[in-house]
């Protein structure tokens, strides 16, 4: 039986679990089941899997559920978390002095020799001004990977540029 038409016959059933697995959540989720059963589903359907049984599917239908909850309530913990040093480089070219430029290129070179996409992020987006979603479209990558990168960078040349200053 192909995924499309699996579907109509557990629907139902996985939503139920869908629930199920949200009540036991903490308040605040913003994942509801109809979106969680349609996640798993993706996950589920494109496993080249031979179901044993009924309880063989739903099993690995609630792992892939559990592992979506944990993989999102990761992600909002790290949204959280301090991500180390907040760097002044603002979003858009700003004026700065020469000799914080002549700084701030030195160090930028030390990440190009670590992390070159890094480096071409922070070129993009400090010193052409284009916003995040011109800086992943140019670069070829998603608006995410584009903001992770600035980040990232930003926290990397504040903790360089401030080691090199003592």
């Amino acid at each position: 039986m192909t995924p499309e038409e699996l579907l109509p016959l557990v629907y139902d059933e996985l939503r139920n679990l869908a629930l199920a697995k949200l009540a036991s959540e903490n308040p605040g989720q913003t994942l509801d089941a109809t979106a969680l059963v349609h996640e798993a589903w993706l996950r589920i359907a494109q496993a080249p899997i031979n179901w044993n049984d009924r309880t063989h599917f739903f099993r690995t239908a609630a792992t892939a559920m559990r592992r979506i909850l944990v993989d999102r309530a990761r992600a909002r913990i790290a949204a959280k978390r301090d991500l180390g040093p907040k760097v002044d480089l603002p979003d858009f070219v700003a004026p700065i002095p020469e000799s914080n430029l002549i700084h701030l290129n030195e160090v930028l070179e030390q990440l190009a020799a670590v992390k070159p996409e890094h480096a071409k992020v922070v070129e993009l987006r400090f010193f052409a001004g284009m916003t995040i979603e011109e800086t992943a479209e140019v670069m070829g990558i998603s608006v995410n990977q584009a903001n992770r990168m600035w980040r990232y960078s930003k926290a990397w040349l504040k903790v360089k540029m401030d080691h090199s200053k003592t």
